[in-house]
């Protein structure tokens, strides 16, 4: 016969378990600084950091990243710096027009958006894109700017691509960026 503490060790097991697999999650979100013009970005993972050139227009311009990937999806924030309101302007319809481009055949859906102090002009603009193919994944964009001390715009591309496997991630991630 087996003693009355056997028949309580599976039970035990598995809320030990759950636990555990809640010590862990996916989604890990911490506050990411993005350069030096004082943006802060919630990350549901530890960021990379990358710098790269990007064509934009008929220029070549500087661009930091961060971002991660995680839960089925990658989570990133671009950043450049503009000169002026008129160079910002140009570069992010630039922007926008190549990352439709790269979308291809991708049925987009483009609007203005909302941030709490971004600017008006440049204003804020959202893609949602739906790959035609089974299986591609879905990309969510929001570009918008910011005013420097110093009369340039910083300019910022926040990405989701991908499905994450919390619904609530993407809106997560777009409701945590912050402006000072």
């Amino acid at each position: 016969m087996p003693s009355s503490d056997s028949r309580f060790r599976p039970p035990l097991a598995a809320a030990a378990a759950l636990v555990l697999a809640a010590c862990s999650p996916t989604f890990n979100w911490r506050e990411v600084p993005v350069a030096d013009d004082g943006l802060v970005v919630l990350l549901p993972c530890k960021p990379d950091r990358a710098n790269r050139a990007l064509p934009l227009g008929v220029e070549s311009v500087q661009v930091d990243m961060a971002g991660c990937e995680t839960g089925g999806a990658t989570f990133a924030v671009a950043h450049a710096s503009a000169d002026s309101p008129a160079q910002a302007e140009a570069w992010l319809k630039a922007w926008r027009a190549a990352t439709r481009s790269q979308l291809g055949e991708t049925q987009m859906t483009e609007a203005p958006a909302a941030l709490k102090r971004a600017l008006a002009a440049p204003a804020p603009v959202r893609l949602d894109a739906q790959p035609p193919r089974q299986g591609a994944a879905p990309v969510q964009v929001l570009w918008f700017a910011q005013s420097k001390k110093n009369g340039g715009v910083s300019l910022y591309q926040a990405t989701v691509l991908g499905r994450p496997s919390a619904p609530d991630a993407a809106t997560t991630f777009f409701e945590g960026l912050r402006l000072p």
